[in-house]
């Protein structure tokens, strides 16, 4: 039967693509992997990697100021697992990149943080937890339970 595999990419539309691009490339670290154009050659789309398998699709030409706030219907926000929140945390301070909620466990036991980008899209940042209801649940499912 025939299943899906992964998350391939999220994307997002930002106003300002440098501005933007300073954030995920220069201070989050993702590598800027190629630009689609349209026919007349105005940008697309640049494709930034996460990891080998799962990227972010930067488009340009955002309308407002803002993403959507937190209680808006649509997508709500991105979440990266991180192996080592303490080291990720250090990274993104060296970087200026200010918390949006301090780092806490969450009610599914996972630690987690949360940072923005500089139009306002929410990022989660979580370290799975080897006693999160996730990995209890994945437990389960393994079991047919």
């Amino acid at each position: 039967m025939a299943q899906f595999t992964s998350l391939g990419h999220a994307a997002i539309r930002v106003k300002d693509v440098e501005r933007s691009l300073d954030f995920y490339v220069r201070q989050l670290g993702f590598a800027e992997m190629m630009r689609l154009n349209h026919e007349d050659g105005r940008l697309m789309l640049i494709y930034l990697r996460i990891t080998d398998d799962q990227y972010l699709e930067v488009f340009p030409d955002a309308e407002g100021d803002r993403a959507p706030g937190i209680n808006a219907v649509g997508y709500n926000h991105i979440c990266l697992i991180v192996d080592d929140m303490d080291g990720i945390l250090a990274k993104l301070a060296e970087q200026s990149v200010p918390l949006f909620r301090p780092k806490k466990v969450g009610l599914d036991r996972n630690v987690q943080a949360w940072i923005e980008d500089p139009d306002g899209n929410r990022i989660e940042l979580m370290q799975m937890a080897p006693n999160s209801m996730q990995s209890e649940a994945i437990q389960r499912l393994r079991q047919g339970l």
